[in-house]
């Protein structure tokens, strides 16, 4: 996961996406239509609304990096339902991963804290 090295203006959108979705496929929260339902409800009073295509790219490259594992299961009753989703689960690998995730996610979003609140500060007045 060395997406983070970057230190640019402000925290990718799929880096930020990661790290909502590693907690939900912790917590066994369903798979990715669910998922992306969840944050959209979760983000929707910041103006906030992830991509389906961001999404699935992050929960892609979690995959191809060894994180998660997935799995196809058919929604709903085996034999009367159609629809196959995909649950996603963390390897071994991820679950440490994870906790390395989020303690370099951390420093990260605490120097864009940083910078937002000195851009409010510096044009604004006092951050509240």
């Amino acid at each position: 996961m060395s997406e983070q090295q970057s230190r640019g203006f402000l925290l990718k959108q799929r880096a930020f996406l990661k790290l909502y979705l590693l907690d939900l496929i912790e917590r066994q929260k369903g798979y990715g239509f669910q998922m992306l339902d969840d944050l959209r409800k979760e983000f929707k009073p910041y103006g906030y609304s992830p991509t389906h295509s961001e999404l699935y790219k992050s929960l892609h490259e979690l995959y191809k990096e060894g994180i998660v594992t997935r799995e196809k299961k058919i929604k709903g009753e085996p034999g009367v339902d159609f629809q196959e989703i995909v649950i996603y689960h963390l390897t071994d690998k991820g679950k440490k991963e994870a906790i390395l995730y989020k303690k370099q996610l951390k420093v990260e979003l605490d120097r864009c804290v940083a910078l937002l609140n000195k851009a409010v500060k510096d044009h604004y007045g006092p951050v509240k």
